[in-house]
């Protein structure tokens, strides 16, 4: 590989993740009342730490 594979492949893979992320903060505060925001964010955040294989 060259060098500018070892570059992108990284942007690219949290570039990825990111997106993911956000559609899944998208898709979950889809529908919710103002007052649940708050739990469904930290829900998510547990969730993406949990895939990212870090939690508290």
């Amino acid at each position: 590989m060259d060098i500018t594979a070892w570059v992108w492949v990284p942007v690219a893979a949290m570039l990825v993740a990111a997106t993911a992320a956000v559609l899944i903060v998208a898709i979950a505060l889809r529908g919710t009342e103002s007052s649940d925001r708050a739990i469904v964010i930290k829900a998510v955040a547990e969730l993406i730490r949990a895939v990212r294989g870090r939690r508290r």
